[in-house]
């Protein structure tokens, strides 16, 4: 028997709830008023305006010279579709948490052949394996993967270092899952190899959900053309050739977001990349700092996040009920550990976004109180 859902109503008197998960985050209250103009055409001049604005705004920000590719969705489109784009037989996936398995069963139901470098839960990638890997291995990646930042876990991955490694490898592109990073943890796309970086903008980027970032390389795009499975929606060629003549998306995009976008990206803009990176480390930093002096941290040190805290439990508290309590009392949501793994054994803190540090602080001081710290 299949359970199927009763209906629930949604309602207008749910409390206002200030958001610490790792995404959505909290957004500006001028970023959501933007999604309220009166509807246009998504062929029309005023399209143009509007998405060549949210691109090149975003080239800017990031400081890239590659394609900059933004469709309606989560950023498992890019996550699906770069596998379509560019393995044709054999992939190398990096995995130390919920998110990069992800990316390896992806590419599994894809129909690839997929190889696995394997961590525990709460280590990171070493780019020293990612070599070893490479070398030894008697057949050619087309690509290997590797996950930013594990928020499953709370791990930053040393992408850099790893994308200098799979850089010697010219016929092997490098993608990277920076989801829960990207705009809040500064990364140099174009020195370091990144063919692909994707990243959906209801994490750091502080917007409401619905689309799907994805920055992309010249080699990328090339490899594309040579693929025979790449992807109709998100396919590179597709897009990036529709922007190049049109300066538009070749599919309906969601267009209130789109204009959040637009708001967003010029404050982005306005506080400039090193400092969005800076006032990012600082919150990581504090809450590090907090969460060792009360619990422990999970993540292997010297590879934590910038972006989302997972903190052990180590005081065994109820994680469940402290999340509600905190929720009901102070109107503040922080999240769980990730999947059954990890569920009452961690919980996670994302201090990225529009968050600073008094506002971190005023969940670590609700938390106390709630906990009895």
């Amino acid at each position: 028997m299949v359970s199927v859902p009763t209906k629930r109503e949604y309602k207008d008197d749910y409390p206002d709830k200030t958001l610490y998960i790792p995404g959505p985050t909290e957004v500006r209250e001028d970023v959501i008023e933007a999604m309220c103009e009166p509807m246009f055409g998504h062929r029309m001049d005023r399209m143009t305006d509007l998405y060549t604005t949210v691109v090149e705004d975003t080239k800017e920000f990031l400081d890239t010279d590659n394609h900059v590719v933004v469709l309606t969705g989560s950023g498992t489109e890019f996550m699906e579709s770069s596998i379509l784009n560019l393995v044709d037989e054999r992939v190398l996936c990096t995995t130390c948490g919920s998110f990069s398995e992800r990316q390896a069963n992806v590419a599994e139901r894809l129909g690839k052949t997929v190889d696995t470098l394997e961590y525990e839960w709460g280590k990171a990638v070493k780019p020293e394996d990612v070599r070893e890997a490479l070398e030894t291995s008697d057949v050619e990646y087309d690509a290997v993967t590797c996950v930013m930042n594990e928020s499953s876990t709370g791990v930053r991955n040393p992408v850099e270092e790893i994308g200098d490694v799979v850089a010697e490898y010219p016929d092997t592109s490098f993608v990277v899952d920076a989801v829960s990073s990207l705009g809040g943890d500064y990364v140099d796309i174009d020195a370091h190899g990144i063919d692909v970086i994707f990243t959906s903008v209801q994490k750091a980027f502080a917007m409401p959900p619905g689309l799907a970032v994805c920055v992309v390389s010249d080699d990328a795009y090339e490899r594309e053309l040579e693929s025979d499975s790449a992807s109709w929606y998100g396919g590179f060629q597709r897009t990036i050739d529709y922007y190049d003549r049109k300066g538009q998306t070749h599919s309906t995009p969601a267009i209130p977001v789109m204009l959040a976008y637009r708001t967003q990206m010029k404050h982005m803009l306005e506080e400039g990349h090193d400092a969005r990176d800076e006032r990012h480390r600082a919150m990581a930093e504090y809450t590090r700092e907090w969460a060792r002096e009360h619990f422990d941290t999970f993540p292997e040190a010297g590879y934590e996040s910038q972006t989302v805290a997972c903190i052990e439990n180590t005081r065994g508290i109820d994680v469940a009920e402290t999340i509600e309590a905190v929720s009901r009392e102070y109107d503040m949501v922080f999240a769980n550990g990730y999947g059954s793994q990890l569920g009452e054994r961690t919980f996670r803190i994302g201090h990225m976004g529009e968050h600073d540090l008094e506002s971190i602080e005023a969940l670590t001081d609700a938390i106390e109180d709630v906990a009895d710290l």
